[in-house]
């Protein structure tokens, strides 16, 4: 998983995904990736499969398709990557499904991938093909929603690494890929940890020594995880709603990448909990759920 050998770039040649791929060609240089581009082609549509085409002329319709498509994979970002080891896939399918099956058939070690289109509204919204990913995927998803506005390859750094906790059963999991991430690129390392909110209603009693304590526990419990593994990591605790305490550090600490981690709770929500979500579409910079 970690160093990523295998990027995959799940594509459909519009600007959205140009901001992805600078992100991964960055780390491709860097650790030597190679960048699998992946197109899937989603089936034509059962009210368009059955006009009064006759069986040939379908065939041919669904051949021309792919040739067309195909061409335009061979050539896409051609020139930008001439000098990174790329390899081309074209699928039929439902893209989720298929970029999914893909990433753990070939043991891709990091999906790089937009979360949704344009515009202030739409950046509140996660796509249903990368929340689908980010669902079921195996391997890390670098996503974010400012992605399309990522700078010129050479100008991306990474200088300051927050990774989110929880201190749950994934959190050794998420520290890990951050720490190798941040010794990688000599970059600074913030841990960051959100106490549920316990505040009283208004009449009710707030034991502010209980949340004191709350707090202290989780820094401890951070401060043994860094001093475990050997890394030289800062700290930041603080009591609130989970996607707003993340978030805001990230801001304060100006992060250009955040590390979080997908839960494991079963349910409706699976093993991606609903905060991980929210701190995707709010994070300032580019998030990898681990």
């Amino acid at each position: 998983m970690f160093p990523p050998a295998k990027i995959l770039l799940p594509v459909d040649f519009s600007e959205r995904c140009l901001g992805a791929f600078r992100y991964a060609e960055a780390l491709a240089a860097h650790f030597h990736s190679e960048i699998v581009l992946l197109h899937v082609l989603e089936p034509i549509r059962y009210e368009f499969s059955t006009l009064e085409f006759g069986g040939t002329a379908m065939n041919d319709l669904m051949a021309n398709r792919t040739e067309v498509m195909r061409k335009q994979l061979q050539t896409f970002l051609e020139e930008e990557l001439r000098h990174v080891r790329v390899k081309r896939e074209l699928l039929e399918g439902d893209p989720a499904g298929r970029i999914v099956d893909y990433a753990h058939r070939e043991r891709v070690d990091l999906i790089a991938m937009p979360t949704h289109g344009y515009g202030p509204f739409r950046r509140f919204i996660l796509g249903s093909v990368t929340a689908k990913v980010l669902h079921d995927a195996d391997c890390p998803v670098w996503t974010g929603v400012h992605l399309e506005e990522a700078p010129p390859v050479d100008s991306i750094a990474f200088r300051t690494i927050v990774c989110a906790l929880d201190l749950g059963p994934q959190s050794r999991k998420t520290f890990a890929w951050a720490k190798e991430m941040a010794d990688e690129f000599e970059a600074r390392l913030v841990l960051v940890h959100a106490n549920p909110c316990i505040e009283s209603l208004p009449g009710e009693y707030f034991d502010r020594e209980l949340a004191s304590d709350l707090a202290a526990s989780a820094r401890e419990e951070l401060e043994k995880m860094s001093r475990h593994a050997g890394a030289e990591a800062e700290i930041f605790v603080d009591g609130g709603d989970a996607p707003r305490v993340v978030c805001r550090a990230a801001e304060k600490f100006e992060a250009d990448l955040l590390v979080i981690g997908r839960g494991s709770a079963a349910g409706l929500f699976g093993r991606l909990r609903t905060n991980a979500y929210a701190i995707i579409r709010q994070s300032p910079c580019p998030v990898v759920s681990v």
